[in-house]
């Protein structure tokens, strides 16, 4: 890692900071993982250890993904599931889902990181909920650390079968949910980190309340406050979902949640589509928070989640690309445009969601969400350094220059210029630098032949 390292000139630095400073012509110096000092050209220091001119370049914190299933990159649009809602495409992924390898998993989970990397992202949680053939939480770890990219790895579990009434078949289910809990806390002594600049955490994410008990939704709340760690599940995803629970729990998915014990500033829920108005009162008060994933939402024809009444109530909301399967893409940048476009669609009013909004949801907030807000999502000196900037003479940005950053939602480039992680640069002039991008495409294609031609 580089001593120092100064980004100078940059057109525009969004610090993202209390005051929603922009700068033009500004720098940044970060020494080690953190950044020392941010400010105007004039006032820039003359040597660094490495010196990047980000002359035409848009600087933004990095962007921060709060929800994924990184696994699913596998099977993207699969034919069987194309047209489906949620338990039908559920239904339709399951038996493919069955025979994903460790190898496949961390192949997988390469390919997810990388695409999210190269759309600006440095910070990604995965709601990693399938455990067959030998499958851990480690191989995603694994994936992370030669990545470079900052994880919060979220120990995912199934435990319904369709013999007690869920939606997964029995084969796919952990059905011991005493060796779930005991592999829940091995995790997290093995790999979770409780400092601010953390390269890697751990949360215990029971996937939804159709895929496992209540008493395991319980005893994981507990064992997480225990371990001082966080909570992450699904939540009203739609309404077959909200269905679900008012038969079989006699109440609706917001009444679930605060019977089992799933609020507080730990908790964050996916999606949240469906989330009734007490549910946006008690996620406001318990200081819960959601990761929208506004393409995910519509890909599987959800519904929109009413994001601007949550945002109004001062529910912490984060961005996620959810699963591949469900997204096809991993590009966290373009998700911020979606989540901007479809919070206006929802109330067929423009002025419900700026492009600034979009961002800071998807730096800033996607940091709080993640109980990072004192560490992630800004530019500001003692922060970790990560960072990201996008050319302006991209394609995509042709003739948008009247606002640069706005732009970056409206027109969404494709893909990061630079993007330093914890102080070290991964991208370098669009180019991955951590692994060969060849090879992890090369891989991923291959697994996923292995997969659907067993």
């Amino acid at each position: 890692m580089t001593k120092t390292l100064l980004l100078k000139n940059a057109r525009l630095i969004a610090t993202m900071d209390d005051g929603e400073r922009e700068l033009e012509n500004g720098y940044i110096l970060i020494r080690d993982n953190r950044i020392e000092a941010v400010g105007p050209a004039e006032e820039c220091p003359g040597q660094a250890d490495r010196i990047v001119d980000l002359t035409g370049h848009v600087v933004i914190p990095g962007l921060i993904n709060t929800h994924h299933h990184m696994f699913q990159s596998l099977t993207r649009a699969l034919p069987a599931a194309q047209n489906g809602e949620l338990f039908d495409w559920l239904s339709a992924l399951f038996p493919v889902w069955r025979n994903i390898t460790p190898q496949m998993q961390r192949a997988a989970s390469r390919t997810a990181m990388a695409e999210l990397m190269l759309s600006g992202c440095t910070t990604a949680a995965d709601h990693a909920y399938l455990h067959v053939n030998g499958i851990t939480l480690d191989d995603s770890v694994q994936a992370a650390t030669e990545m470079g990219i900052r994880f919060h790895g979220a120990r995912g579990a199934m435990s319904l079968g369709q013999s007690q009434g869920g939606l997964p078949p029995d084969a796919l289910v952990e059905a011991d949910e005493n060796a779930i809990l005991k592999d829940m806390q091995r995790v997290v002594e093995t790999h979770h980190d409780h400092r601010p600049d953390a390269m890697v955490r751990v949360a215990l994410a029971p996937c939804s309340p159709f895929t496992v008990t209540t008493d395991l939704m319980r005893e994981a709340a507990t064992m997480a406050r225990s371990l001082k760690v966080g909570l992450h599940t699904h939540t009203a995803e739609n309404w077959k979902d909200v269905a679900f629970s008012k038969e079989r729990y006699g109440m609706t998915p917001t009444e679930f949640t605060g019977e089992v014990g799933w609020v507080g500033d730990d908790v964050w829920h996916a999606h949240c589509v469906h989330l009734d108005d007490p549910g946006i009162a008690l996620f406001a008060r318990t200081g819960t928070g959601v990761a929208h994933c506004p393409c995910s939402n519509m890909r599987l024809a959800s519904g929109i989640a009413p994001v601007r009444r949550m945002l109004d109530a001062g529910v912490k909301v984060g961005l996620g690309v959810d699963g591949s399967a469900s997204n096809d893409s991993g590009n966290l940048l373009d998700e911020a445009r979606l989540a901007m476009l479809s919070a206006r669609v929802r109330e067929q009013n423009p002025g419900h969601m700026t492009a600034r909004e979009a961002l800071r949801i998807a730096t800033r907030g996607g940091a709080e969400v993640l109980g990072r807000g004192d560490a992630l999502g800004r530019i500001q000196a003692g922060y970790c350094a990560d960072i990201v900037a996008f050319r302006t003479d991209d394609i995509a940005m042709a003739g948008s220059l009247g606002d640069p950053l706005a732009s970056l939602v409206f027109c969404t480039p494709p893909r990061a210029a630079w993007s330093i992680i914890n102080g070290r640069v991964v991208i370098e002039e669009g180019h991955l630098l951590t692994r060969s991008l060849p090879h992890i495409i090369e891989e991923q294609n291959r697994m996923a032949a292995r997969l659907l031609n067993p």
